[in-house]
C-alpha cells in the first residue's frame, strides 16, 4: 500500500497509514497463536505418555526457530520487500501446522510444528512491524505496540477454539493442527498484499512542520555491523533476553500452572489462558505508548519491577490460591507484550530506520534464547521437584539483573 494507494481511501497518508497497524495486527492474531500452545501440552501428555519437558518441546523449538529466522527476514525484506516475505512465511506457516496433523509422536511434531511453523512465523513477524517503523518515522512506540497487539491477544481468540476442537471427538488434537494451519496459510497470504513501504524520503506532514528547524532527534543510521560494536546492543539484547525468558515461561505453562497450583479445573485453566491474552495484548500499545513518552530506559525499569514483584508474589502465596495466580500471570504475560513493544521501539531509537529490518532481526533473537531457557527453567524444575513454583525465585532474581543493567550499562540517545 504505497502513499498514492493510500490517498485513494480519501484521506491524507498520515492518517491513512493507521490501515496498515490494522493489517499488521490481523497478521499477528494469526501467527501469535503458539501463545496458546499451553493448551495443547495436557492433551499431548496423554495422548503419547511424555513428561512435562517434553510436551514443552514443540513450544520451545517454535520459538527459537521464530527468533533465529528473523535476522533471515530482514535481509529477505531490503531484497523482496515486505509482500513477498510475508507470503513466504505464510506458505511455511500453514504448512508447519498442516503436516503437524500427521505426527506420530512428540519429536515429529517439534520437527514439523516447531521448525516450520516457527520459520514461518520468524519471517512474517517482522514484516508488519518494519513496515509500520518505516511509516511512522517518529515516536512509532504506538504504532508498534498497536501492531504487535495482534500477537499478544491471539490467544483470546486462539486458547478457546484449540479447546473447543480438542475436545470435538469428530476432529480431535491432530486434526486441530490441520484446519487451523489451513486457515492460517489463507488469512496471511491474503492480507500479505496489502504490505508495502513508503516512498524513500517520505517523511509524514507533522514531522515536516515540527522538526523542520531541528536535528536534535536525529538518530545515525547504523548498519547491522555497527550496530554490533555498539555497547547498547548488547545491553539491549541482554534484557530483552530476561524479560521475554519470564513472559514466555509463564505463557509455554500458564494452564498447566492454572490447574496443578491453583487447583483450577481443565475448562477454567483454558479460559484463564485467554484473560491473560488480553493483558499480553494491551501490554503492547501501553508500554509501546510509555516508551514512546520516557524513553527504552525507564521503560524497562517498570517492566523489570512487575516481573520481580509477580514473581515473588507467586512463590509465596500461588498455591491453591486462584486470586494470585490470575493477578500473577495477567502481570507476567502483560510484560512479555510491552517487551515486544519496548525493544523494537529501542532498536529504531538507538539505531535508526534505515537498516531496522535488518537490525530489529539481529535484536530479537533474544526472543528466542529467553524462550529457551524459560521453557528448559520451568520443565526441569516441574520434573525435578514436582512443582512450577520453584522456577518463580530464579525469575525473580533475573529480574534484579535486568534492572541493573539496564541502570548502569543501557544508554538511550534521546538520554531518558
Amino acid at each position: 500500500m504505497t502513499v498514492d494507494n493510500l490517498k485513494l481511501l480519501g484521506m491524507p497518508a498520515e492518517k491513512a497509514r493507521w490501515i496498515l497497524v490494522v493489517i499488521g495486527l490481523l497478521i499477528n492474531v494469526c501467527v501469535g497463536s503458539i501463545y496458546a500452545f499451553s493448551v495443547f501440552r495436557k492433551p499431548l501428555e496423554t495422548l503419547w505418555g511424555i513428561t512435562s519437558s517434553q510436551s514443552g518441546y514443540p513450544f520451545m523449538v517454535f520459538l527459537a526457530v521464530f527468533a533465529i529466522a528473523m535476522p533471515f527476514a530482514g535481509s529477505l525484506m531490503a531484497r523482496w520487500g515486505p509482500k513477498k516475505t510475508a507470503m513466504l512465511g505464510g506458505w511455511l506457516v500453514g504448512t508447519g501446522w498442516i503436516l503437524a496433523s500427521f505426527s506420530p509422536n512428540i519429536s515429529i511434531l517439534t520437527i514439523l510444528y516447531g521448525a516450520i511453523g516457527g520459520a514461518g512465523v520468524g519471517i512474517v513477524y517482522g514484516c508488519p512491524i518494519t513496515v509500520v517503523a518505516k511509516w511512522f518515522p517518529h515516536k512509532s512506540g504506538l504504532a508498534i505496540g498497536l501492531t504487535v497487539m495482534g500477537f499478544g491477544i491471539s490467544a483470546l481468540l486462539i486458547a478457546p477454539l484449540i479447546k473447543t476442537m480438542i475436545d470435538n471427538p469428530s476432529i480431535g488434537i491432530l486434526n486441530t493442527f490441520l484446519y487451523l494451519g489451513i486457515a492460517f496459510m489463507v488469512v496471511i497470504m491474503l492480507l500479505a498484499q496489502l504490505l508495502s513501504f513508503p516512498p524513500a524520503g517520505w517523511t509524514p506532514a507533522e514531522i515536516k512542520t515540527a522538526f523542520a528547524a531541528t536535528s536534535a532527534e536525529s538518530t545515525p543510521d547504523l548498519s547491522r555491523q555497527a550496530m554490533l560494536k555498539t555497547r547498547n546492543f548488547y545491553a539491549l539484547w541482554v534484557i530483552y533476553t530476561i524479560g521475554c525468558l519470564a513472559g514466555l515461561m509463564a505463557i509455554g505453562i500458564a494452564s498447566p500452572v492454572g490447574t496443578e497450583v491453583a487447583k483450577l479445573d481443565t475448562t477454567i485453566a483454558a479460559l484463564a489462558v485467554s484473560l491473560f491474552a488480553v493483558f499480553n495484548g494491551l501490554g503492547r500499545p501501553i508500554f509501546g505508548a510509555l516508551t514512546d513518552k520516557v524513553g527504552p530506559k525507564h521503560a524497562a525499569i517498570v517492566s523489570f519491577t512487575m516481573i520481580l514483584g509477580a514473581s515473588l508474589l507467586i512463590f509465596f502465596l500461588g498455591q491453591g490460591n486462584a486470586t494470585v495466580y490470575l493477578f500473577a500471570f495477567c502481570v507476567l504475560w502483560m510484560c512479555l507484550g510491552g517487551w515486544l513493544a519496548i525493544a523494537p521501539t529501542a532498536t529504531g531509537i538507538l539505531f535508526g530506520k534505515k537498516h531496522y529490518a535488518q537490525n530489529y532481526g539481529v535484536v530479537f533473537t533474544a526472543y528466542g534464547a529467553g524462550a529457551i531457557l524459560g521453557t528448559l527453567l520451568s520443565g526441569n524444575i516441574k520434573d525435578i521437584t514436582g512443582s512450577y513454583l520453584g522456577a518463580f525465585p530464579i525469575v525473580a532474581g533475573l529480574a534484579i539483573l535486568g534492572i541493573v543493567i539496564t541502570v548502569f550499562g543501557f544508554k538511550p540517545v534521546n538520554n531518558k
